[in-house]
């Protein structure tokens, strides 16, 4: 079971931004690799940290978690932080700077900072989706073109045989550190190492294909699940599906863009579908049982009610979208809106038999029915 983020740093769900660094900071300091090695457990609560700093210390993500839980997007839905799936560098790279500038212990008196492993590039895809599907959730394939590992070196850079060097620059660090002179007196900053590219080695021969970077453009299908429920303008991230990253690094995600078609049927409202009934004048009039079309394609029938009036609403409950998974629970409603038409031509015998009712006191509609529909155009116009 997980545990609270809140309970995981040891702060109050008032916490400010600085107290929820700043309690990070000395678990991951307490439970750093570096200072625990070999020992599991510490690993553990390591990522566990992590992952519960990336949620608590973004505003957005803060906000979700305090409504929604584990539920929440920022707990793993669309893309959501992991740490337990990732390993440490990865956690290295993208906190490091809660140490100082260095992903070990540099700047209080610890090890030196970790070598990178090169990232590839996100890909972003759009895709249209109709309501039905939608409604059940769909797998999509694509063929997609990409950066794919080097055939010739299976991704590593370097020709067969070939030994990686220390990098002559950082001395296998991956970075470098300048020191100027400022009015507050000597500063250093440190940058990524620019003949190594941040990895701490450098490649003897490199591959003749790929040039070194392990890459070359290629094809690939890539599958991807789309959750029921999911809206115009939502993003669905595929972690490790993108670009790869150079000399076996670490790949990108693809970001899918969700786009929406009309319906001929239905008119989405969140959750809710609204369907616009029109109603015959004469199961209107005497009731009657009509059909009601389902996103899933299938009919309910319904029983209408003699006397039925135009503008009349039914909500048939459940029958409508289900929601994102860590946006909501349950499904929303099938709003059916009922019109009555009236035919635009008549025969000469129909007409007969509407004359004939024209003069029946239950066509003419009581003082109550009117004054209804009286105050309801008033309270339009006003």
């Amino acid at each position: 079971m997980k545990r609270d983020y809140y309970e995981v740093l040891g702060v109050s769900k008032g916490a400010t931004e600085d107290e929820i660094k700043k309690a990070y900071r000395t678990i991951a300091i307490k439970y750093h690799p570096d200072r625990n090695p070999g020992d599991k457990e510490a690993e553990e609560k390591f990522k566990e940290a992590a992952e519960a700093y990336d949620v608590l210390h973004d505003p957005q993500k803060r906000q979700q978690y305090d409504q929604f839980g584990f539920n929440g997007p920022a707990s793993g839905g669309f893309g959501g932080f992991n740490a337990t799936s990732m390993n440490m560098d990865d956690i290295f790279s993208m906190f490091g700077d809660i140490f100082g500038g260095h992903a070990g212990f540099g700047g209080f008196g610890g090890g030196p900072r970790r070598p990178q492993q090169h990232r590839g590039s996100d890909l972003r895809l759009k895709v249209r989706l109709t309501l039905s599907e939608i409604s059940q959730g769909v797998t999509k394939k694509f063929k997609v073109r990409k950066d794919v590992a080097c055939s010739h070196c299976h991704g590593s850079g370097a020709e067969a045989g070939s030994t990686d060097e220390i990098c002559p620059t950082c001395h296998g660090s991956g970075v470098i550190t300048h020191t100027t002179q400022s009015i507050f007196g000597m500063m250093q900053t440190q940058g990524t190492c620019p003949t190594c590219g941040g990895t701490g080695h450098v490649i003897k021969n490199k591959c003749k294909f790929c040039g070194g970077t392990g890459v070359e453009k290629g094809e690939e299908v890539v599958e991807i699940n789309i959750p029921a429920g999911v809206a115009e303008g939502m993003v669905v991230n595929v972690p490790g599906k993108g670009n790869v990253g150079h000399n076996n690094g670490i790949n990108g995600d693809i970001q899918v863009f969700i786009e929406e078609e009309e319906n001929d049927t239905f008119i989405r409202d969140d959750s809710d579908l609204i369907y616009n009934l029109l109603l015959d004048f004469p199961t209107a009039a005497l009731g009657g049982e009509v059909e009601i079309p389902t996103i899933e394609g299938t009919k309910l029938k319904i029983k209408m009610e003699s006397g039925t009036q135009p503008g009349k609403t039914l909500r048939l409950r459940g029958k409508g979208l289900p929601a994102v998974q860590g946006y909501g629970k349950g499904r929303g409603d099938l709003v059916v809106n009922v019109s009555v038409y009236v035919p635009k031509t008549l025969s000469r015998e129909e007409k007969e038999i509407l004359e004939q009712f024209k003069q029946s006191d239950n066509f003419k509609g009581d003082n109550a029915t009117k004054q209804s529909i009286f105050q309801k155009f008033k309270n339009y116009f006003n």
